[in-house]
This record gives structure tokens, C-alpha cells and sequence, in this order.
């Protein structure tokens, strides 16, 4: 018979605490179960995790396998010394060849009746995404979202699958933030729990705002006479609608500070009115003259303090 090297199968060293082990197993066998690998040699692969595991997972079968397989390398040929066998009875019933037999050959086959290697294991984690309006972020909300997920049926086999789930968004979420909806991730192995989902925040675009931290940049519409002479205005914000008072002598591009008005959380965000100058459009007789006369009446030059 061929010697297998059980320690390379899972990829650990001899030395591998019973721990290292049984997460290195854990973690192959995830990649390659058939009913998630799309691998062509995936059930093949599993058989041979599930024989190394069901050897080296019990501490008794893993120093006979040691004593035995002392010197030899994965692929060789291997005979068991005549003295074995006697004083490790696993079900092989004959001499030392029967047993190291039955070791290597029927280990995966003892684990799928139920041995140590078919224990359950938790699903993956999923990740995903959802896209909100800021006043969302601001009040809360209740979101159905469709997704296309793995799901495991009756008979135990995974298959994509879409799902509707409800999302509740609460009040303060900002952008990068996840969400956790457990219960929700890809589906166990052998009865294991399912993972948990993560949906993380974005927001929808939106020309009139921007967003930093918990900080809401808003651009407001201002007249000339508004900013030149100053004005309370009324400006509708993602709380709901304030009223401003726009300083006389603003220029576009102003801000006006709004403290605690950004997106809820200990402490809340500001919001900033980004004052924007908005000039009539010339668009008839009477507009023209009013610019004309402006023109002539003022004397106002705005490139005067740009230098050669």
C-alpha cells in the first residue's frame, strides 16, 4: 500500500495542536463540500479531508498513525511491521496490515456514519450592500430588499436562490456602516446554523447634498438683493424645514452653520448651508434695463482686485 500524509492533506505540520487541526479541516472542508465547491474533484477531495481529519482528530488513532508512518513520505510504498495491530483494535479485526488498512481506507466512511468528522459547521458570512436617501439616515426606515442568495432544500443540496428580506434602517446610520441581520448568510453544513449578513450603508447621490462623517453639506439658492442686503429665507432640510437668516454682504460660497442639524448620533453632525448666488436671467425688455442701469449706477468692477 501507498503511505498518505494525512499532515499534508489538511496542509499543517506534525507538530499541529488539536486545535490547528481541527481548523485547518474545518476550513478545507468548507471549500471543497460538494454541495458548494463547483470544483470537478470536489466529492473526491472531501473524502480525503474526511479520512485525515477522522485520524488525526482522535488522539489515540493519531499516535498509532504517527509510530506507523515514522520515516515515510506521502506516495510511498508502505508495509506495517509485523508487531502492530495487536494494541489498536479500530474495527479492522485482523493483523497489522488490516488495521493500517482499515485506517486508511474506511476512516471517511466511519465518519459519514455519524463519526467525529461530520460535525456541524456554521455557514459563511455574506456581504452585501444597500443603497438610501439621507432622510433615511435622519428618521429610520423599513426597507424590503430582494436578494439572490444560496439556500439549502429538504434534501440538503444548495442552490441559488432569490429571497426578500425586511431591513430596518435605524436612526444616525452613516455611510460604510454595515448592518448586521443575523441568520441571514450562506446556509450550515450538516445542520450547522447559517451565517450572519452584512449590509453596508450608501447613500443615494443627490445634487443638492454631500456627506462627510455625520456632517451634511446642503447647496441653498440665494438672490443677489438676498445676499447683498441680507434676508430670512426658508430652506428645506433633510429634518424638515428651517428658517435662515442669510447676513448682509454674502457671497457665494458662504456657509452657515446649523449645529446638530447633520445626521443623528452621540453627538450629531452639522449641517452647512453652502450659500449659492443665483442671478436673474436677462430674459426681456425690463430685466436688460435694470442690469443696464446697474451697469451705469454702481461702477462695480469685480475683477478690480485681480492683479496683472
Amino acid at each position: 500500500m501507498e503511505y498518505k500524509d494525512y499532515y499534508q492533506t489538511l496542509g499543517i505540520e506534525k507538530n499541529a495542536s488539536a486545535d490547528d487541526i481541527k481548523k485547518a479541516y474545518r476550513k478545507l472542508v468548507r471549500k471543497y463540500h460538494p454541495d458548494v465547491s463547483k470544483a470537478s474533484d470536489a466529492e473526491s477531495k472531501t473524502k480525503e479531508l474526511n479520512e485525515a481529519y477522522d485520524v488525526l482528530g482522535d488522539a489515540e488513532k493519531r499516535s498509532a498513525y504517527d509510530e506507523l508512518g515514522r520515516g515515510h513520505r506521502h506516495g510511498q510504498p508502505f508495509q506495517p511491521p509485523p508487531e502492530w495491530g495487536s494494541a489498536y483494535d479500530f474495527g479492522g479485526g485482523g493483523g497489522a496490515e488490516d488495521f493500517f488498512s482499515d485506517l486508511f481506507a474506511n476512516a471517511g466512511r466511519r465518519g459519514q456514519r455519524g463519526g467525529g468528522a461530520q460535525f456541524k459547521m456554521r455557514g459563511d458570512d455574506a456581504h452585501a450592500s444597500i443603497a438610501i436617501p439621507l432622510r433615511d439616515a435622519y428618521h429610520g426606515a423599513s426597507r424590503t430588499i430582494t436578494l439572490r442568495a444560496p439556500e439549502r432544500d429538504a434534501q440538503g443540496r444548495v442552490a441559488m436562490r432569490e429571497r426578500s428580506l425586511s431591513v430596518s434602517i435605524p436612526t444616525g446610520v452613516v455611510p460604510g456602516q454595515q448592518l448586521r441581520l443575523a441568520g441571514q448568510g450562506h446556509p450550515g453544513v450538516n445542520g450547522g446554523a447559517a451565517g450572519d449578513l452584512f449590509l453596508e450603508i450608501q447613500l443615494q447621490p443627490d445634487p443638492r447634498y454631500r456627506v462627510e462623517g455625520r456632517d451634511v453639506y446642503e447647496n441653498v439658492p440665494v438672490a443677489p438683493w438676498e445676499a447683498a442686503l441680507g434676508a430670512q429665507i426658508d430652506v428645506p432640510t433633510p429634518s424638515g424645514q428651517v428658517q435662515v437668516t442669510v447676513p448682509a454682504g454674502s457671497q457665494s460660497g458662504r456657509k452657515l452653520r446649523l449645529k446638530g442639524r447633520g445626521i443623528p448620533g452621540h453627538p450629531a453632525g452639522d449641517l452647512y448651508l453652502i450659500l449659492d448666488l443665483v442671478l436673474p436671467p436677462a430674459k426681456d425688455d425690463r430685466a436688460r434695463a435694470l442690469y443696464q442701469q446697474m451697469a451705469r449706477e454702481m461702477a462695480f468692477n469685480p475683477r478690480a482686485g485681480i492683479g496683472a
